[in-house]
């Protein structure tokens, strides 16, 4: 038997919201395992999905017709051709209906994406240009321009918006919906809930949540325990436990990037000093490289590093270093299985890794903590707010029959 879905698939909404141990509750939760099951392993027949979660023919055929009458499900034929007797009809998820809606608002750029119910990306949108320093309303404004391209686009291909979840650099209210600080954005206390469509359930969080769940879900072989760090301009890090995130009291856990490597260090906009994004930062490599800030500093930093520049080289080495000081007391304190780099340190991680595994294995009590690199790189965050919509389908697919 599966686990209930929010606690197998960690969805990022909070508080979660259990179903009724009623008999309406048991059927929500039967259709999600139907569901969780040809997602995870179709196209199947529904003896197949009978065999795999435990119910009779007769319950799951309910459960299936059910499914395909709300568009969640479609047949696609005979399962296996050719078979001795009557082959069943292979169920699969439906390519329309449904769609996840992600978007991130970033120092830089803004992003927009649909993902459908298979986890295919349908459509994609980015806009560069900076958001520090500048209030909610016109930047939202902006991503409302990018989400209505997405959504017209979708609609376009049979999709239908089930809800959008935002990902954001900074911290987010346990009401997932009220950015509290942002300080790389200069954003307080600003409820994204009313510069957004009403008609579009929201999802807000922080974007190294929803980078960590893009991993957990995406990634190729990612354990259940790991911790997860990205950057952009600033750093975030997300802890997850058993697949599920580790957000905290008050849902502010991974502020990696305002922990103190040197105490006596430059003040942070945080205020505090000496915070790791002081020095591992994307603006405190460049500065440390001599270099200006540029459109694709990333690009421009990797560039320089593959060709030899040793002052971007010992920039990098030094950033590495911060990290690795840094993450030495979240290895200490937690013992993951692994620690995994993704968003903008992804793409600098040749000349990041060798002097941050070096502190990490001198600083670490007990064995070294393997380190990786993501494969999502800075696709993470709007990926994983796309998915958690399509999660959220996925977890109670009787709230989608409900609303159409």
């Amino acid at each position: 038997m599966t686990a209930p879905p929010h606690e197998a698939h960690g969805h990022p909404a909070r508080p979660g919201r259990a179903l009724p141990d009623t008999q309406q509750g048991m059927r929500r939760r039967n259709l999600a395992r139907v569901m969780h099951t040809v997602s995870a392993e179709g196209p199947l027949s529904r003896a197949a999905v009978a065999s795999r979660i435990g119910l009779t023919r007769a319950a799951v055929s309910t459960l299936v017709d059910e499914l395909i009458r709300t568009g969640l499900l479609e047949e696609l034929g005979p399962e296996r051709p050719g078979r001795v007797g009557r082959p069943g009809s292979a169920l699969a998820i439906s390519g329309k209906g449904p769609a996840g809606i992600g978007a991130e608002v970033g120092v830089d750029h803004l992003a927009v994406c649909a993902v459908d119910l298979r986890g295919r990306l349908r459509s994609r949108v980015v806009r560069h240009g900076s958001n520090r320093g500048r209030s909610p309303e016109p930047v939202i404004g902006q991503l409302n321009d990018l989400v209505r391209q997405v959504l017209s686009e979708a609609e376009a291909e049979g999709l239908w918006p089930a809800g959008l979840a935002m990902a954001v650099p900074g911290l987010v209210a346990r009401d997932a919906r009220t950015v509290v600080h942002a300080p790389n954005l200069d954003w307080h206390e600003t409820d994204l809930g009313r510069l957004l469509p009403e008609h579009l359930p929201l999802t807000v969080d922080n974007e190294a949540n929803f980078g960590a769940l893009a991993e957990l879900w995406l990634g190729d072989g990612t354990p259940r325990d790991f911790l997860h760090v990205s950057a952009e301009i600033g750093i975030g890090a997300a802890v997850v436990v058993d697949g599920r995130l580790l957000r905290g009291t008050r849902g502010f856990a991974g502020e990696l990037g305002h922990v103190p490597v040197r105490p006596d260090g430059p003040a942070c906009a945080c205020g505090g000093r000496g915070c790791l994004e002081q020095y591992a930062g994307e603006k405190a490599v460049l500065r440390a490289a001599g270099l200006e800030p540029g459109e694709d500093r990333v690009g421009m930093l990797a560039g320089r590093a593959a060709e030899g520049d040793e002052a971007v080289r010992r920039a990098l080495r030094e950033a590495g270093t911060a990290l690795g000081i840094a993450l030495t007391g979240a290895v200490n304190l937690l013992d993951p299985e692994s620690v995994v780099l993704g968003g903008a340190l992804a793409g600098l991680a040749p000349w990041l890794l060798p002097s941050l595994r070096d502190e990490l294995t001198r600083r670490t009590a007990g064995p070294a903590c393997p380190v990786s690199v993501s494969e999502l790189g800075s696709r993470g965050p709007l990926l994983g707010a796309a998915h958690s919509v399509v999660r959220a389908v996925l977890d109670d697919p009787a709230v989608v029959a409900e609303r159409a």
